[in-house]
């Protein structure tokens, strides 16, 4: 919350919370990631998952979905707004799982990351994506 007070009084618009790999299947984290969005109230909740996994990541996603959900002490629990895929410039073959992923969730993919830094997330191209399907 402290990060959030600091950005309001200094008029920053973003503000990144990262859970530091909250693993799907540990409920104490997962509980707290959910005490976590509950407290701030953020604008955007995204799940960070990485694309080379493949179809291993829409089970990661469904999962983290739903632990959400359960351990939301809330009557509406907050979900995912949408997806950040990672190493999404090393995928090849496994791009279906992205069309998996936002399928699965109804939620859009909002970046992909193709490097280490900030200027390397990037606007999904869907149009890539096609063409790689069509390979």
């Amino acid at each position: 919350m402290e990060a959030v007070n600091f950005a309001r009084d200094y008029k920053i618009d973003v503000v990144l919370i990262d859970t530091a790999g909250r693993m799907q299947d540990n409920e104490p984290l997962m509980r707290a990631l959910s005490k976590l969005i509950k407290v701030n109230q953020p604008d955007l909740v995204l799940f960070v998952g990485e694309a080379l996994v493949g179809n291993e990541a829409v089970d990661q996603l469904t999962k983290f979905n739903q632990a959400l959900a359960d351990h939301s002490q809330m009557e509406n629990p907050r979900l995912i707004d949408g997806i950040l895929l990672t190493k999404f410039d090393t995928i090849d073959d496994k791009v279906g799982a992205a069309i998996s992923m936002t399928y699965t969730t109804g939620q859009p993919i909002v970046f992909v990351g193709t490097g280490q830094t900030y200027t390397d997330l990037k606007n999904l191209n869907a149009k890539a994506v096609v063409n790689a399907l069509l390979k």
